[in-house]
């Protein structure tokens, strides 16, 4: 059976998995990165790319390679490398996190708008076109030198077949690229002092894009029939990894926060800026949203056991309590309201306040899904799940029936896993839906009980009320 590695080069390390084409994981490797203290603005490109070698020969070694097909690369969204004419850095890697950027971003979102508002629009600190521009304002002395602003994914993708001057759909959305049309908007090199030349060649996600370089071959021991294909960033790898890549498909990830994503027909535009839309490999879209609830209250409120919590909060669902539990102040998804604050019941045992916070984020999630109806007129029709939060059986319960849908759990939901299922789309499959349909694997199915959903559907309606009443969202509900 052929296999494909999927690499993913993360904010802390890299991580590369071998996959055949039935979705068993054959092996995995990984690689921390030695981080300095400004890590969170710059990165070694070359550190990054020796930790992915070492991984891969860890990865390779003794393993039956005659069967190894594709590769395929996911890493951050919005991380910046400039490279002269040897693609060799002229900077380190402006990362996604470098705060540094405010005032490009405010320029660039003004421009987006006057000129190119049916583009992509929400640009900031974390955006890919002000890191560029911020670079050529820092450091005029290398534009002469500049060849191409590139992306992370790309850096990898490049040193494993030769070549940096294409890139995909979704590393480019808040490079600029317009999406929809599926061309550059003339506004970037006629407002801004940045040239249309520097700018990368774009083609759908798992395109294949190269053969694996000679000297590589040799290392590692494939073969030259070996493709490397255009990668993705890595929220929409773990999207791929989840199993949501049909229309109608949706996936929540509940870590530190909830980030919903899913797959449309057609474009959702959201004019208060809560959802933004990636391109999917095959034409549809790939909206998404995160908020700043999630699961980061968990290791703060329940430092404990949290087996025995989950374990005695089964028992107490639904708890007709209402918690929501916002560490921060203000929300971003699935409302923008800069002034939100958590609420919770005062008083409650720490089994009763660990279920009604559960209970809560499923209610912030159902928002989403609710909104994200509106906006779209297409129906929610299953959600895939991933994160640590799906760790939990209690929790998964009270999502499903908050919902009143099913949630499926793959098995192996890594960004990596989703570069090595796109790594097989275009060149084993006929399509990213194929692939994915052929190489996720369902963990878990849970399904919502009828008398459960009615409970947690009036608990439901009372927290949008609370939330009406403290200002947070319209006086109104989505049907």
């Amino acid at each position: 059976m052929d296999s494909f590695i999927g690499i993913d080069i993360g904010t802390q390390g890299a991580r590369v998995v071998l996959m055949d084409a039935a979705g068993n994981l054959l092996a995995s490797e990984e690689e921390q990165f030695p981080l300095s203290a400004g890590s969170r603005e710059e990165q070694s490109p070359a550190e990054w790319w020796d930790a992915c070698l070492r991984s891969l020969q860890l990865l390779l070694s003794g393993k039956d390679k005659s069967n190894i097909r594709a590769i395929a690369v996911t890493s951050t969204s919005g991380t910046v490398i400039p490279v002269d004419k040897q693609y060799t850095p002229l900077h380190n890697a402006i990362m996604y996190s470098d705060g540094r950027q405010t005032a490009e971003g405010t320029l660039c979102k003004e421009k987006a708008l006057q000129y190119h508002p049916q583009g992509y629009t929400a640009f900031n600190t974390t955006s890919g076109l002000p890191k560029m521009l911020w670079f050529i304002n820092h450091y005029p002395e290398k534009a002469a030198q500049l060849h191409k602003f590139i992306h992370a994914a790309d850096f990898i993708t490049g040193k494993l077949c030769g070549n940096y001057d294409v890139t995909d759909f979704t590393n480019v959305l808040k490079s600029g690229y317009d999406v929809a049309a599926q061309r550059w908007p003339e506004y970037i090199w006629e407002t801004l002092p940045i040239r249309e030349e520097w700018l990368q060649d774009v083609v759908a996600s798992g395109t294949p894009v190269g053969r694996l370089g000679k000297d590589l071959q040799q290392m590692l021991g494939l073969s030259d029939n070996v493709v490397v294909v255009a990668g993705m960033t890595d929220g929409c790898a773990s999207q791929i990894a989840s199993g949501a890549v049909n229309p109608g498909d949706w996936n929540t990830t509940i870590g530190t926060t909830l980030v919903v994503k899913g797959v449309t027909t057609s474009e959702i535009r959201d004019p208060e800026g809560r959802l933004y839309c990636h391109r999917h490999p095959e034409g549809f879209w790939m909206p998404g949203g995160a908020s700043n609830t999630g699961a980061d209250w968990v290791s703060k409120n329940f430092p404990g056991n949290l087996d025995a919590l989950n374990e005695a909060a089964a028992k107490l669902i639904p708890t007709g309590h209402l918690i929501y539990p916002l560490l921060q102040q203000g929300e971003r998804f699935p409302f923008v309201a800069p002034q939100a604050k958590g609420f919770e019941t005062a008083g409650l045992p720490d089994a009763a306040r660990f279920a009604a916070s559960m209970e809560g984020v499923a209610y912030i999630e159902r928002y989403a899904y609710e909104v994200i109806e509106q906006l779209s007129g297409e129906k929610v029709k299953a959600v895939f799940t991933a994160g640590g939060a799906s760790n939990s059986e209690t929790w998964l319960t009270i999502r499903s029936n908050v919902l009143n849908l099913p949630i499926y759990k793959m098995k192996y939901v890594t960004g990596a896993s989703g570069a090595a299922i796109l790594a097989a789309s275009k060149t084993n499959f006929s399509s990213i839906m194929e692939a994915a349909a052929a190489m996720t694997q369902t963990e878990k199915q849970v399904n919502p009980d009828a008398a459960l959903a009615r409970a947690y559907n009036s608990s439901y309606q009372a927290f949008i009320s609370t939330l009406q009443e403290k200002g947070y969202i319209p006086d109104h509900t989505y049907a």
